[in-house]
Formats: C-alpha cells, sequence, structure tokens
C-alpha cells in the first residue's frame, strides 16, 4: 500500500497501472487519491462506522481538478472524519444532501403536490398560489429547512385587504405541509400553531328588480361573449367559471338541460342544470337557431379560446347602465347574481332543498349522513323552481327581455 504526503506534486507524479492503485496519506489518516488504469485521479476517504470489527468503507470526495485539489481535498476529507467521529455516515449525509437539493427543494416538491390536486377548482387555487406566492418566497429552499417564521413571512407580504387571498394561500401551504407529513418527508408542518387568517365577511349584495332590468337590457351591447354570460348568470344562477366554459355538448335542447360534468364543477360534483325559456332564447341567440352545435365552446373568441375578459367587461357595463340611469349601480359583483337567484327563490317559495340542488352548493342538506344516503336529484323541482324564475323574470324585464 503505497503512502506519501498528498500535494500536488505528488498526484502529479501518481502513474496509472494494471489496475487501480491508491496513495494514502502520511498526516490524515483514511485520506487518499486513487487513480484508475484510464489514469484520472480522484481524492477519498476510508473509514469504519463502528470500531474495528465493522466493515472498512470508501466514500469518494471527488475528481481531481476544479474544485478539487490536494488542498481542498484534504479540507473536505478533515471535515468528513469529524462527521464520521461523530456517529454520522458521510455516504448517508451525501444521500440526504442530494435529496433535499432535489427532491425535498421546494419547487419540485410543490410541482409533485400539485400533480397530486386533482380536483379542478383546487388545483387552479393550489398552482396560482404557489406560482404566485410560494415559490418566490421559498424557491428551492429544502422543505425540511421552512420554518414557521418563514410562513408567517409569506402571509405578512400579503396586502391586509386580501383577506380572500390570505386565507387561500394559508390553506394551500397548510395542506401542502401536511402532504409532507403524510409521506414522511417532515416529522412536523410549520404552519402547527399558526392561527388561520380570518375568512371574509360574507357578501350580503344581491341585486333588485329593476337593477335586474338595466343588467339584463344593457349587457348584449358589450362583448358577444360577455353580454350572453351575464344573461345565463342570471337565468340559471350557476358560477361565472362553469357558464363561461359551458360546452355545447353538455347542452341538450330538446330535454332543456345542461349536464354540468364535476371536472368542471366547483365542488367537482356534476350538475343537472333544467334550462328555462330565457336561456333557451340566449343560447339560441349565440348559435345563430335552435339548431346548437354538437360540440366545441359556447363562448370562444375569435381566436378559439375560452373568454376571460370580465373585469373589462363588467367596466364595459357599468359605464352603459350608469349613462342609462344617469348614476351608477351600488357596486356589485358578477357572484351576486347567484345569490339574487337563492333570494329570489326564497320569495318564490322554494324550498331550500331544491336551492341548494340548483347551486350545486353542498350545504346542510347536502353533506353528512344526508348526503351519502339521500339520493333523489330534484330535477322536477329544480325545473319547477327555474321555470318560476323565468316568469318573475318575465314580468320584471317587460319589453326589455330581448
Amino acid at each position: 500500500m503505497a503512502t506519501g504526503k498528498i500535494s500536488k506534486r505528488t498526484v502529479d507524479s501518481l502513474l496509472p497501472g494494471t489496475n487501480e492503485s491508491f496513495l494514502w496519506d502520511t498526516d490524515l489518516k483514511g485520506f487518499g487519491a486513487k487513480i484508475t488504469r484510464s489514469g484520472s485521479v480522484s481524492y477519498v476517504i476510508q473509514f469504519r462506522m463502528g470500531g474495528r470489527e465493522a466493515k472498512t468503507r470508501r466514500y469518494t470526495i471527488g475528481s481531481h481538478g476544479s474544485p478539487w485539489t490536494p488542498t481542498t481535498a484534504r479540507a473536505e476529507a478533515e471535515r468528513l472524519l469529524v462527521l464520521i467521529s461523530q456517529g454520522i455516515d458521510p455516504v448517508d449525509a451525501e444521500k440526504q444532501r442530494r435529496r433535499e437539493a432535489v427532491d425535498l427543494a421546494f419547487s419540485n416538491y410543490a410541482d409533485r403536490f400539485t400533480s397530486s390536486c386533482k380536483r379542478a377548482g383546487w388545483h387552479r387555487l393550489v398552482e396560482r398560489s404557489i406560482r404566485l406566492y410560494l415559490k418566490p418566497s421559498f424557491g428551492m429552499k429544502p422543505i425540511t429547512a421552512i420554518t414557521k417564521i418563514d410562513v408567517v413571512s409569506v402571509l405578512d407580504q400579503l396586502p391586509a385587504e386580501q383577506v380572500a387571498n390570505r386565507r387561500n394561500v394559508f390553506a394551500v401551504m397548510r395542506r401542502l405541509f401536511r402532504w409532507a407529513v403524510s409521506r414522511g418527508d417532515l416529522d412536523r408542518s410549520p404552519t402547527e400553531g399558526i392561527e388561520t387568517p380570518p375568512p371574509v365577511k360574507p357578501r350580503e349584495r344581491w341585486l333588485r328588480d329593476r337593477e335586474l332590468r338595466s343588467i339584463w337590457e344593457q349587457s348584449p351591447s358589450c362583448h358577444p361573449c360577455f353580454g350572453p354570460i351575464v344573461r345565463l348568470l342570471i337565468a340559471t344562477g350557476q358560477r361565472r367559471g362553469e357558464v363561461s366554459g359551458m360546452h355545447w355538448q353538455e347542452l341538450d335542447r330538446e330535454e332543456r338541460m345542461w349536464t354540468l360534468p364535476g371536472s368542471r364543477a366547483k365542488n367537482g360534483k356534476s350538475n343537472s342544470i333544467p334550462l328555462n325559456g330565457l336561456a333557451i332564447d340566449e343560447l339560441d341567440r349565440v348559435a345563430g337557431s335552435d339548431n346548437w352545435p354538437r360540440s366545441g365552446r359556447v363562448f370562444a373568441t375569435s381566436t378559439g379560446r375560452a373568454y376571460t375578459g370580465y373585469a373589462k367587461g363588467k367596466i364595459e357595463l357599468d359605464g352603459l347602465i350608469e349613462q342609462e340611469l344617469g348614476e351608477p349601480l351600488h357596486p356589485w359583483r358578477l357572484h351576486d347574481l347567484r345569490r339574487t337567484l337563492a333570494t329570489n327563490f326564497q320569495r318564490l317559495g322554494v324550498r331550500f332543498e331544491v336551492t341548494e340542488a340548483v347551486l350545486n352548493h353542498v350545504g346542510t342538506s347536502r353533506a353528512g349522513v344526508a348526503g351519502i344516503y339521500q339520493r333523489h336529484d330534484w330535477k322536477d323541482e329544480k325545473r319547477a323552481a327555474l321555470d318560476a324564475w323565468n316568469d318573475h323574470l318575465l314580468g320584471v324585464l317587460g319589453d326589455g327581455r330581448q
């Protein structure tokens, strides 16, 4: 076994042989240089974990050349030998280091978590929160190194007025770190003990009959996608994303039925929405006749993509209404149209269970044991309720319904 001081001179003088050979340092026990038959040189340490009875093992520090020179390799060997004396296996430590640098790096780990989120609405929220807020803050930091202070820092960077956003981002972080705990990648979640941001104060805004009339009358003057979407929101009470993402294959004019697949529903549950007369008329106008296409987006832009210009459309619609009335409507949102239908259902005497069925809302009447064992689809009741709403709207709109 060749021994000698490992230096630039001795390393440069190493000559390849028929087999790989070693030069063991005389000053630092266990530190050596290995030369292969091809002439490449690398630095190694040789050690035992557990005393003389344990098997001898070798760990490769790296190949000769930048950054590993005799001097830097010796310093690394000294560090590793200290770890070994403390009972830390450098092979296992290096595996863990590489795992933290790649597999457990937040950016990579978050992508895997996002892929595990199958429900469409939740998947979109997770992807958005991670892309906009978490990756910029955590980057490639190992999830094992993320602390409670790091989590609080993310929340502190969000504007205080973004109440819903703060709550959503925290929910994503909490679920992500719980997922990591369930997989054995974390012992404890850094979100433990952090108070959940307060919920958004429920909105109470709903549109009065005269306001609905103005919205209905002015919406056709907006974007050719936005106007019909608004009218269908009024007529059906469904969610904005579900209406704007409607496909012709979901619609049956003969049966007067819209079958919303679970993959497009916010809560992941499919829903059958009877189409009342106003909804049918609006879809006829979009199709150009009562012969509806068999497939494709109902609301496609000139490029064939989904319509997304809600903010611009809402500003235009509010401007038209202000011109008509001489004053703006009290601030309102498109989602308030959904609350408006629910409120008017109550005025029309519609049962609460039917209202929840129309809105595809999993509330008290469709949750828990009732949700498991109660399988009535309320189809007839939903049709009667939406037809009653249609009659009410006709009375409100009068000649303005066209």
